[in-house]
């Protein structure tokens, strides 16, 4: 699973520490529901948008809830899939 981490700690500040404007990837329900818990679980004492974040994640990627991982690879899945959308129509 390869995890693009610094979106995903954008997503979680937006959804549980921050209350300005939230980037797109931070407005993803499934994300917010299913990985917030392990954010604060794991990696918690560490501010949300920072590099630390990722590198907590990957290291602790292995105690990180089933249904966060899944959401993680959802999220990462619509995000190549946009991506490669994009570049088709290039």
């Amino acid at each position: 699973m390869t995890v693009k981490l610094t979106s995903f700690a954008l997503l979680l500040a937006g959804a549980s520490l921050i209350a300005g404007p939230a980037a797109a990837q931070r407005d993803d329900p499934t994300l917010k529901k299913y990985c917030t818990g392990d954010y604060l679980t794991y990696c918690g004492n560490l501010p949300p948008e920072s590099p630390e974040v990722d590198r907590c994640f990957e290291k602790n990627m292995s105690k990180i809830s089933t249904n966060c991982k899944l959401a993680i690879d959802a999220y990462e899945e619509g995000q190549n899939q946009k991506k490669s959308h994009r570049s088709s129509r290039n």
